[in-house]
């Protein structure tokens, strides 16, 4: 849906000029009801000047009429004359009004612990704040870490609530993914073992479960009872030899 160009600015003289609801006056600029009632009571949008919406051709005269008297309807932009490009979204730093930023890290912490898949990126885009503040509330050694409060950041009016889904959602896509990839990366870390191996399991042998050599007794004792260790028995002297010898000695001496 087009939005007339300088919406506010819009916004402050359809307020000043006509009996147009805030509801309707809000639904025109792409603005809140509440934003457009702040307004009006001065709260918002303070020296800014009302720019004609029917001057400058995006609403007809008729159709501001149409919407007066029907408070249910709506009114709708003129189709402009020259094809204007859409005015792109800033990508960058959200700019945080000074009555907001000191409750900036309470909002932090809450998001430090309700929604921890949050990177540091998205915590930045959707508050504002800086990547040395996070890190100091993500380890707890921020300056007034023992004063602050978790408090919702939507309810403290620092992002919307679309938003903050958003890049919810997309963190946890993001998580899904790594332990996705992780889990692919262990299964082809693990390597599968043959089926033989694992139905009988090769049983290691030590040097001293190994059997002796058998060995006959003779190997054994038969250094011992060699014939080159232990003399040979000497034959006995016959009686002939005995007796004969001394015999003819005797004969010799008569």
């Amino acid at each position: 849906m087009s939005f007339p160009l300088m919406p506010k600015a819009t916004a402050v003289w359809l307020i000043d000029n006509t009996a147009l609801s805030f509801d309707q006056i809000a639904d025109f600029c792409g603005l809140h009801a509440l934003e457009v009632k702040g307004i009006a009571d001065g709260d918002v949008a303070q020296g800014i000047k009302g720019l004609d919406p029917i001057s400058n051709g995006q609403l007809t005269r008729d159709e501001l009429e149409r919407c007066q008297q029907d408070p249910e309807s709506r009114l709708k932009l003129s189709e402009s004359r020259s094809n204007l490009p859409e005015p792109k979204q800033k990508k960058g730093t959200k700019y945080t009004p000074l009555s907001k930023r000191q409750e900036r890290p309470d909002a932090i912490y809450w998001l430090v612990r309700n929604h921890p898949e949050l990177n540091d990126a998205q915590i930045s885009r959707l508050i504002g704040t800086t990547k040395p503040t996070i890190q100091s509330i993500r380890n707890r050694d921020h300056w007034n870490m023992g004063s602050l409060k978790p408090v919702d950041p939507v309810t403290l009016g620092l992002c919307k609530q679309i938003d903050l889904d958003t890049e919810v959602e997309k963190a946890a896509k993001r998580v899904a993914r790594q332990q996705k990839k992780l889990s692919k990366t262990a299964a082809s870390d693990v390597t599968l073992m043959p089926a033989d191996a694992i139905l009988e399991p090769e049983i290691p042998t030590y040097e001293e479960d190994m059997p002796l050599p058998s060995a006959e007794p003779s190997d054994v004792f038969g250094q011992s009872q060699t014939s080159d260790s232990q003399p040979e028995e000497e034959e006995a002297p016959s009686a002939e030899t005995v007796f004969g010898n001394f015999g003819t000695s005797t004969d010799e001496e008569n």
